[in-house]
């Protein structure tokens, strides 16, 4: 892959992952591979809507009603996406291991820096 001359404030992309990680001053110690039954173990674990629907179904419907039960999840779950998309961008920039819990810090005040990275990592 060749290097762009003009790619605005940087001066040039690096080839690789691990170039970018030198350029920061890390070396790659992490493995960065995951067989397909790990990544629908991960998966399932993380999305598990089955569990996720049982625990809230009745405050939902008690406190809600069904609409919110039909266009609460899928509006929430939407929003969460795009800042996941967000998050991943910034992230992408400097792929180093604990990035999303120090730019959740970094976007926002000092005040709330701590709870920002707790939530994060939660």
């Amino acid at each position: 892959m060749e290097a762009l001359t003009d790619a605005g404030p940087y001066h040039r992309l690096p080839d690789s992952d691990d170039s970018r990680l030198s350029q920061l001053g890390y070396k790659q110690e992490l493995r960065r591979s995951l067989s397909a039954i790990a990544n629908f173990s991960v998966t399932f674990s993380i999305i598990s809507i089955l569990t996720g629907i049982t625990t809230l179904y009745n405050q939902g419907l008690s406190y809600g009603g069904p609409v919110s039960m039909v266009y609460g999840w899928p509006i929430v779950g939407l929003m969460t996406f795009i800042v996941g998309l967000s998050m991943a961008e910034i992230i992408s920039a400097y792929p180093t291991s604990g990035g999303l819990y120090y730019w959740a810090a970094k976007l926002c005040t000092d005040d709330w820096a701590p709870f920002a990275s707790w939530l994060t990592g939660w």
